[in-house]
């Protein structure tokens, strides 16, 4: 009888991925695509590399004075991030 257990594909997606262990992979990638848009391309250019791990967006910088000035703004950057993902995926952020 169709209807019966049917969910929607979104929803089968998401469980394959956590139960693999990807769902913070993909959240990782989608921060990375939206990292220009979200701090623009003066910051972009600068960043080197994203890294997630348990909540804890990792930022690698070339610029040590950008670095500093980024800290300043931290909760500011996560509120950015998280509403820019629609879900919050980012609690910390450790700038390097």
């Amino acid at each position: 009888m169709p209807g019966t257990n049917e969910r929607p594909l979104g929803d089968i997606i998401k469980t394959v991925l956590k139960k693999h262990g990807l769902e913070e992979k993909l959240t990782e990638t989608e921060i990375f695509a939206s990292w220009g848009k979200i701090m623009g391309a003066p910051i972009a250019k600068y960043t080197e590399r994203l890294s997630l791990k348990q909540g804890n967006l990792i930022v690698y910088l070339r610029s040590s004075v950008l670095r500093n000035e980024l800290s300043y703004a931290k909760t500011k950057i996560i509120r950015m991030i998280n509403d820019e993902l629609g879900k919050p995926a980012v609690r910390d952020i450790v700038f390097r």
